[in-house]
């Protein structure tokens, strides 16, 4: 990846803390986090995702154009580096992120004897693919329950390499395959479908997204008992859009709030 350097680094970084702050600012919904048809730019990044007409080493908010591979969170090449290894995309890094911080239903940790993946198998002179070299490691019974849930979510993202750029080959020259099929059936073609896929689970996603911003508020991990009030946050938030003030005024509002608040009068 010889395009990658700091500067670079930096600007993916700075993309996704100007969204956010944007988001809360402008008092949009939660659910921005996975549809939004903008995002923040300068030349560089811009370059990176292959959107003309941005100059300059200062940010601006660029509407993306129709049919976008790019667009919210799972869009931007903060997060699409930091679930990649060094030299190479990750779908199971990359699957089990989303399980964790979009879903909020993060899969077991693996066996302690389970091999790790082989990173230089082959088969004669030619590589073999990343699909090949996962479905063979998910042979291992012990692997199949936890890599059926996370491969298909990190294939879908396999259109972007280790540095978030667009591709149709991977590090080896394959073309690369997007498509997986869920436990359940469901089958994913690409970030487009990722990205209804978590839309259709929006309600999991904001008690996710709520859960979250609640254990920042309470400064402790969320437990069983905080269980009903993020529910009754996310379904009174509802109606409002999923606004960001209706899930915060909601944490407030919350007797573990509340009551946080009395200890330290």
């Amino acid at each position: 990846y010889p395009d990658f350097n700091a500067g670079l680094r930096k600007a993916m970084k700075r993309e996704t803390e100007l969204f956010f702050e944007s988001s809360i600012r402008e008092e949009r919904s939660g659910l921005d986090a996975l549809t939004s048809n903008y995002t923040f730019l300068n030349e560089s990044l811009a370059k990176h995702y292959g959107i003309p007409n941005v100059y300059g080493d200062n940010f601006r908010r660029v509407t993306l154009p129709a049919g976008s591979v790019r667009g919210g969170l799972l869009g931007q090449a903060s997060i699409l580096t930091v679930t990649s290894l060094a030299n190479r995309t990750s779908p199971v890094v990359r699957g089990k992120w989303i399980l964790e911080n979009i879903l909020g239903t993060p899969p077991p940790e693996p066996p302690a004897d389970v091999p790790a993946l082989d990173e230089e198998p082959s088969t004669g002179s030619v590589p073999i693919t990343m699909r090949q070299r996962i479905a063979a490691h998910r042979q291992n019974p012990a692997c199949a329950s936890c890599h059926g849930v996370m491969d298909p979510l990190g294939f879908a993202l396999e259109g972007f390499d280790a540095v978030g750029a667009s591709r149709a080959r991977d590090e080896k020259g394959n073309s690369v395959a997007e498509r997986g099929a869920w436990p359940t059936g469901l089958e994913l073609d690409g970030f487009a479908d990722l990205r209804q896929m978590l839309l259709d689970q929006r309600e999991q996603f904001m008690k996710n997204f709520t859960a979250k911003l609640m254990s920042y508020a309470l400064g402790r991990r969320i437990e069983y008992y905080d269980q009903p009030s993020i529910r009754r946050i996310v379904s009174n938030a509802e109606a409002e859009g999923y606004s960001w003030s209706s899930v915060v005024i909601g944490i407030v509002e919350s007797s573990g709030f509340l009551m946080l608040s009395l200890i330290h009068i």
